[in-house]
């Protein structure tokens, strides 16, 4: 019996042109012409998130699908088909939906798969496995299975948690409820099952693999599909509904769409982005998931003064730049990120420390929140400690849900008050976080900003929790 497919990331492929432009981005990629993302977003492909999820799981299985195409002699075969071609057509036949298309190579193929399907079941036997995912090689970092669960957050723009929650139900999915602090018995989640996330408000737990791109549900923009670790800032930051936020790298939208969600569409965000189409992106996804109080900013963060009277207001600032992305699971060797020698991390921080200084210039900013999606320490601790050493008389860390386990390096006194997320220890992405406030003045309560929400709260579980929120120690 064929075993379900579905990769976590493709959906379903949409004819000819989806698979000539993943070629074509293989094809750019071997020939070094450049970054993944930058090749995918450079496509005239009009559907640049599902041409990146096809390129990114035809890469991740590409030393399966060399073996396989090798073994079954279908290049042989079918002299005119370029590799990269087949490539792609392979990986959508044996591991994703199925061809949904293919143009003039759809038949060639088709007469070839019950070889390539017999060359896939001798792999797994001489390999001794069973699942598709066995076959590769475990993510660096180590995340146990090298799979993590499907985070899944319930946008409360256009949704209410409860009816997110009576959607999957009714689509066969079995709901266990809330997981545990410990988040026990998440990694071996598995089959039409769901859990309710115990750290953060309206996110649920799927099975590692979980294809939901296809479902209703996402497509109307009722559900984002974001992991946990992504969560956090905006999470953390807070936003009151009615003030004014910046964000200052925004695309792909995932957080500034959480913002708006948190401050109940109402007030004003700045998203800012460099690249265009990542931000005609970003205003696409932002439409499909209702936020309306955004204001999009082709333009560098650096440029922007502080100054500028329509800044006046702001108050809260996310601030998630540029990295190495070491702490993602899965990365490629074809992204641009994955380079983290001495020489590129240091030009990093110090791109990243400029971007914090100037952010901490805004008038009238309160609260921020920095993050990164890399493990090391240069771009996440020590930026943090370089700049509140500039800053450190008018900002100060707080110490944000002091539950949470791991927490910052010991590079300076106060790095305990910054969080950090990794595959093996928190089942996500691996992450960074520090949250900072504006000291007050010396007449003034000095804790008066730090209401921080806590873990589990804003509907942590069945119904809303009706806890209040503890005051946050200053670090």
């Amino acid at each position: 019996m064929r075993e379900k497919r579905g990769r976590a990331g493709v959906g379903k492929a949409s004819g000819p042109g989806l698979y000539a432009a993943a070629a074509s981005v293989l094809s750019g990629l071997e020939q070094r012409s450049g970054s993944l993302k930058a090749l995918v977003y450079g496509s005239r492909f009009p559907g640049p998130r599902l041409l990146l999820a096809l390129v990114s799981e035809t890469l991740r299985f590409g030393p399966v699908l060399e073996a396989l195409l090798e073994a079954s002699g279908l290049l042989r075969a079918e002299k005119k088909l370029p590799p990269h071609l087949a490539k792609v057509l392979a990986y959508d036949l044996l591991f994703g939906k199925g061809l949904r298309g293919g143009g003039p190579w759809k038949a060639p193929l088709l007469k070839h798969r019950a070889r390539l399907q017999a060359e896939l079941a001798r792999l797994k036997v001489r390999r001794g496995v069973s699942r598709d995912e066995d076959l590769l090689p475990p993510p660096a970092g180590g995340g146990g299975n090298g799979t993590l669960p499907r985070y899944v957050r319930v946008n409360t723009i256009k949704t209410r948690f409860d009816d997110a929650v009576d959607y999957f139900k009714r689509q066969g999915f079995v709901y266990q409820g809330r997981a545990s602090p410990e988040m026990k018995g998440v990694a071996s989640l598995s089959g039409k099952t769901f859990l309710l996330d115990p750290h953060l408000p309206g996110v649920l737990i799927f099975p590692p693999g979980t294809d939901l791109h296809e479902d209703q549900l996402y497509k109307a923009g009722h559900v984002i599909l974001q992991d946990k670790a992504s969560c956090l800032p905006a999470f953390l930051l807070n936003p009151t509904p009615g003030s004014h936020v910046l964000d200052a790298c925004a695309a792909p939208g995932n957080k500034t769409s959480h913002l708006a969600a948190i401050m109940g569409n109402k007030g004003r965000i700045f998203a800012f982005d460099l690249d265009a189409k990542r931000l005609a992106t970003m205003s696409t996804m932002l439409a499909r998931a209702g936020v309306t109080c955004h204001n999009l900013a082709h333009q560098d963060f650096l440029a922007t003064d502080p100054g500028d009277p329509k800044y006046s207001h702001v108050e809260y600032i996310l601030l998630d730049p540029s990295c190495s992305g070491s702490g993602i699971v899965g990365r490629l060797p074809y992204e641009e990120e994955e380079r983290t020698d001495a020489q590129r991390l240091q030009a990093l921080a110090g791109f990243q420390r400029r971007m914090l200084g100037h952010a901490l210039k805004f008038p009238a900013l309160r609260r921020l929140v920095y993050s990164t999606c890399s493990l090391h320490q240069e771009e996440n601790e020590e930026v943090v400690r370089d700049v509140l050493e500039q800053h450190g008389r008018d900002f100060r860390l707080v110490e944000a849900l002091p539950s949470w386990t791991p927490r910052g390096l010991g590079v300076f006194a106060e790095a305990k008050c910054c969080l950090r997320a990794s595959p093996k220890e928190t089942l996500t992405n691996g992450f960074f976080v520090a949250v900072m406030e504006r000291r007050q003045a010396e007449t003034e309560d000095q804790s008066s900003l730090t209401v921080l929400p806590e873990t589990g709260s804003q509907g942590g579980a069945d119904k809303p929790s009706k806890k209040k929120k503890k005051k946050q120690k200053l670090c």
